[in-house]
């Protein structure tokens, strides 16, 4: 995997290959900070990356200058990778927890700018995640909840849906926090 934008563009992050993982692909990485460049200013953003597994979403959003990036993963060996990773790149602005991600968002008092949830494809309750931060005001005003899952997760009955985008396997839905 590599970064594909901002200070550390075309950095390699080799991750370990005992990490329960399925990164996110450069293809699609790259096609989702597409969007998002259309949609944010990464100068000062507060970010929440759910299931973050290696890291690569944080990764990309702090090279790009956001502000704080907070990654939670239940793996504590996923959580050493990203921690010893960003201390590596200087890259102060990425916090680690270890959280499991339904809980964390019960509990959770923060509001973000951007959140993007990464689960495993196969996970029953992937829709809980949208509800858990709609219900719970998780999003500042103009935020995106970004949920990234396989062909046979359908969330666009979701209230605040957006919009579905597919790159080869990997489809991230949409949501937005309208202004009010």
């Amino acid at each position: 995997m590599r970064i594909i934008g901002g200070t550390y563009k075309g950095k390699q992050i080799i991750a370990p290959k005992n990490l329960p993982v399925r990164p996110t692909t450069d293809f699609a990485k790259e096609g989702l900070f597409n969007i998002l460049n259309n949609k944010v200013d990464f100068e000062g953003l507060t970010v929440l990356d759910l299931f973050c597994g290696t890291g690569n979403i944080s990764l990309e959003f702090a090279s790009r200058g956001a502000q704080k990036i907070y990654a939670i993963d239940k793996h504590s060996p996923c959580l050493y990778f990203v921690k010893d990773t960003a201390k590596a790149l200087k890259l102060n602005s990425i916090i680690t927890d270890r959280a499991d991600v339904f809980k964390y968002l019960e509990k959770s008092h923060s509001t973000y700018d951007v959140i993007f949830a990464d689960p495993p494809y196969e996970l029953e309750n992937i829709a809980q995640i949208h509800d858990l931060v709609f219900t719970h005001k998780l999003l500042n005003e103009g935020g995106w909840l970004i949920i990234e899952h396989g062909q046979r997760t359908d969330l666009s009955s979701k209230k605040n849906y957006v919009e579905t985008r597919k790159y080869g396997n990997v489809h991230f839905s949409f949501f937005a926090q309208s202004l009010e």
